[in-house]
C-alpha cells in the first residue's frame, strides 16, 4: 500500500445539470483520473440566511495529491454554483497499482 498520494474530492452538482459533461471535462483535462456520478438526491442547506432544498447529484472525484489545488480552481471556473462544494478527503492508504494509474492519468 502507498500512503497519502491521492485524494478524494466531493462536490455536488444540480440534478438537472449536465454532470456527465462536467465530469468528462475534468477527466479529459487530466484534473481527475475518475469521477463517479451518484444518483439524484435531495440536499437541505442554509444559503443566504434561508433553509433551501435542491435536487443534486454527488460527484466523487479521484485525483493525485499534487493536483487538488488546480482541480479546485477548475471546478470553480466550470461549476454553475456561486460556492460549489469542495471537500478534500485525504486517502491514508491506496493500492500501489491504483495509485500508479491515478498518478499517470492526472499528469498535466
Amino acid at each position: 500500500m502507498a500512503f497519502k498520494q491521492s485524494v478524494l474530492i466531493l462536490t455536488t452538482f444540480p440534478a438537472d445539470g449536465d454532470a456527465e459533461k462536467f465530469a468528462a471535462t475534468l477527466v479529459d483535462e487530466r484534473f481527475a483520473a475518475c469521477v463517479n456520478i451518484l444518483p439524484p438526491m435531495q440536499s437541505v442547506y442554509r444559503w443566504q440566511g434561508k433553509v433551501e432544498k435542491a435536487n443534486e447529484r454527488q460527484l466523487l472525484i479521484k485525483t493525485s495529491l499534487g493536483r487538488w489545488r488546480a482541480l479546485e480552481k477548475r471546478i470553480k471556473e466550470l461549476h454553475p454554483y456561486d460556492v460549489p462544494e469542495f471537500l478534500v478527503v485525504m486517502i491514508d492508504k491506496t493500492a500501489t497499482d491504483y495509485l500508479s494509474w491515478l498518478a499517470e492519468n492526472t499528469k498535466p
